[in-house]
């Protein structure tokens, strides 16, 4: 059983936030079935640069093979089953070897008051995808609530399978990204908060949401995605994505030089 640990990195994000620098978000989004604590499936880490406007992007695969702190090695996004928000922000600070500064999770199906809050998202599909009587041509898409948690959920029908519902994914999440960061939604906070209710979870306060709006909303401009390179492999009956100690130094290497180019 996980015990929460004390991080030995430099936590002071109130700092970081103060002086402007680059910072972390980690996005987790949850697929919580009924009898177990859920899963993180969609784990998403935002690199927030001010001084160069840029955003760096990892979407980390809910499989790939990891350290859990205090718990050993396992799946990334057992974590979360684990040791909820705490010990997944742990565990991807111990992957990257790096600082989350802050974090916001929602449970999948808490997406679909939120967005219909929002007034929907617009997203561009290079697929045409079904599932049951859901459509989705190629092309420009107006999602509500309700259609974005199917589109984020599809993978069998996917000929890309994982990696085609983590495109997805991150193109749910940019649009809701550059939905949220518009004026018009800014004014419209606390009708989002409530929507998300209990299905979500955070350590960023109004007074945080109002200087990231301020200070790093220019970083949407210049967004970068990085796609984590692995493998599958069967160990003890159990498929993993296995990620090879060079290109996790190269994502670390990339991070660091992201988060401290001026």
């Amino acid at each position: 059983m996980y015990t929460p640990l004390e991080s030995d990195k430099n936590r002071d994000v109130a700092s970081a936030l103060e002086n402007e620098e680059s910072i972390n978000i980690l996005l987790l989004g949850v697929d919580k079935r009924e009898g177990d604590k859920g899963r993180s499936d969609t784990m998403m880490l935002l690199s927030l640069n001010p001084h160069t406007n840029e955003m760096l992007k990892f979407n980390i695969p809910r499989d790939t093979y990891v350290e859990i702190p205090g718990v050993g090695m396992d799946k990334i996004n057992h974590a979360y089953a684990f040791g909820g928000s705490d010990l997944s922000v742990r565990t991807v600070e111990n992957f990257l070897d790096t600082t989350v500064h802050y974090y916001a999770k929602i449970n999948m199906e808490g997406l679909v008051d939120v967005v219909d809050a929002m007034g929907g998202i617009t997203v561009q599909n290079d697929i045409h995808l079904t599932r049951k009587e859901y459509d989705f041509p190629k092309g420009e898409l107006t999602l509500s609530g309700q259609e974005a948690l199917i589109y984020t959920r599809i993978r069998k029908e996917d000929p890309r399978g994982d990696l085609g519902r983590n495109d997805r994914q991150q193109k749910v999440i940019n649009a809701f990204i550059e939905k949220a960061s518009s004026v018009s939604s800014v004014t419209k906070v606390d009708p989002i908060l409530d929507a998300a209710g209990e299905n979500a979870e955070s350590n960023v306060d109004m007074a945080t949401i109002r200087a990231l709006f301020k200070d790093y909303r220019s970083t949407r401009n210049n967004q970068e995605k990085e796609f984590i390179e692995g493998s599958g492999k069967m160990m003890g009956g159990v498929w993993y994505y296995v990620v090879p100690d060079s290109e996790i130094i190269r994502l670390r290497d990339k991070l660091t030089q992201h988060m401290e180019a001026r």
